[in-house]
């Protein structure tokens, strides 16, 4: 199954011709992520959005404790799977974790994100983005203006990104160990 695609700039321009780069043969030149890509030491960017309750959440809020981005779509199926193992994440670590789910909206809405989290019983926080936060995370341009779903960022308790998955990472066999040794950093 592929991964569901996502744009975050609202009317994305026409895409631009790409620049091209050589690439070890045997690659493409322009290639997702690794499942797992290594820490980025990048600062995660502020951002403070409403969720489906229209109560705000602040990143900076969550400093002191780990943070689960979900980037996903409600008619993902790949978004589903991800959002059960957030919330066994999330009964094994308490209140070490937090987990928020990202929407873009529109196309969401707070109809969809209901019928999302009555199918799923998620207990996760589900945040409506007009693509701003999308556009800073993926560092989005008019040339690259989508990214594929769920695509989740690990945020430390000191506000920097220390890991992410794209949808072929959190499906692998080694997601879950990875994201436990992440966790139990100190």
């Amino acid at each position: 199954m592929s991964a569901c695609s996502q744009a975050p700039m609202a009317s994305a321009p026409e895409k631009a011709p790409e620049k091209t780069t050589e690439a070890p043969a045997g690659q493409a030149a322009s290639q997702a992520p690794p499942p797992a890509a290594k820490p980025s030491g990048r600062r995660a960017p502020s951002f403070a959005l409403p969720d489906s309750r229209l109560q705000s959440h602040d990143i900076l809020d969550a400093r002191g404790h780990w943070l689960l981005l979900d980037f996903m779509k409600t008619d993902c199926p790949h978004c589903k799977e991800l959002s059960k193992k957030l919330e066994g994440i999330k009964s094994k670590y308490g209140d070490k974790v937090d987990v928020w789910s990202i929407v873009i909206a529109p196309p969401e809405n707070q109809n969809t994100v209901a019928a999302y989290i009555n199918e799923t019983k998620s207990t996760s926080a589900f945040l409506f983005d007009q693509g701003q936060v999308a556009v800073a995370y993926f560092r989005a341009t008019p040339q690259n203006p989508t990214f594929d779903t769920p695509h989740l960022f690990v945020i430390d308790p000191n506000g920097y990104i220390a890991r992410e998955w794209n949808q072929s990472g959190v499906e692998s066999a080694e997601f879950s160990s990875i994201l436990d040794q992440v966790l139990n950093q100190k």
